[in-house]
């Protein structure tokens, strides 16, 4: 016996898929350990369980690929209405699902029973320092020096039912990931640590972002890190209240809408479905 998975993406921002109906996983966060990993597992960014919700009819729970459950996840939350309309799960294309970090209601464009994109509510944004969360004094996070152990870097904050730190630089393509996307994820002001975006603006309607995930790393994509990316650009005026993020494999258009709520629409693709050995 195994553990049935189907492998999704948002652009390149990878889940193994679980349907938590017809299994249950004892212990996910070591699943999505053993899973996730690229070279001795299948891997991913994390893993999502697809599971009956409380008020709504799912609900959605992600861990990370070092095994720490997220509140949400953009390209996640597209994946997921994906996979449950087009395996006959609902035949609702506007329905909510249950988040860590609330509801999400998603709207489904279907064409020959296929969901080519998915328009997702990520709700109301935050900025005061203590709703990141993050140290310090009272008060929005507006390129605020960040002091780490071998330079200094300006840091924009927004939570969009997760934290984001937004570093403003010349060309996101070449934003040193690997060095500084870990030391302001575990930086100490951050005492949930934070996902880590690098932001360079095209125009008022175009921003190219390049992100350092926390929990998983280096991914090519992220739903909510786009969102916080065009927050933080918003907030210090350097675009408009629509905005297209150019990722590694393709575009997601953000909206902060009239309603104060921030708007995500984009693409979900199934890659492959396979068997996990328990």
């Amino acid at each position: 016996m195994g553990i049935p998975f189907t492998k999704m993406h948002g652009l390149g921002n990878d889940y193994h898929f679980i349907n938590g109906f017809e299994h249950t996983i004892a212990d996910p966060a070591e699943l999505s350990r053993q899973m996730s990993h690229r070279h001795l597992g299948a891997g991913s960014d994390g893993i999502i369980l697809v599971l009956p919700g409380e008020e709504a009819p799912f609900r959605m729970r992600i861990f990370n690929a070092d095994g720490s459950e997220a509140e949400t996840c953009g390209n996640g939350i597209r994946c997921f209405a994906k996979y449950v309309y087009e395996r006959g799960m609902t035949q609702a294309k506007d329905f909510v699902i249950e988040t860590l970090a609330g509801p999400n209601r998603v709207q489904l464009n279907v064409e020959d029973g296929r969901v080519l994109t998915v328009r997702s509510n990520m709700g109301r944004p935050k900025f005061e320092r203590s709703e990141i969360p993050m140290l310090g004094p009272e008060g929005r996070v507006l390129e605020e020096e960040l002091v780490l152990d071998d330079r200094t870097v300006r840091i924009t904050c927004a939570n969009i039912g997760n934290p984001h730190a937004v570093i403003f630089v010349d060309d996101a393509t070449q934003a040193d990931l690997l060095t500084v996307g870990p030391k302001v994820e575990n930086h100490p002001s951050f005492p949930k640590r934070t996902n880590v975006e690098f932001v360079n603006v095209v125009d008022r309607q175009n921003i190219v972002m390049r992100i350092w995930e926390r929990g998983s790393g280096v991914t090519m994509a992220s739903g909510s890190g786009s969102c916080g990316s065009s927050l933080a650009s918003m907030i210090t005026d350097r675009v408009d209240r629509r905005v297209n993020v150019h990722l590694v494999f393709g575009v997601l258009t953000i909206e902060w809408a009239e309603d104060g709520c921030v708007y995500q629409e984009g693409p979900a693709t199934e890659a492959y479905s396979g068997v996990w050995p328990e």
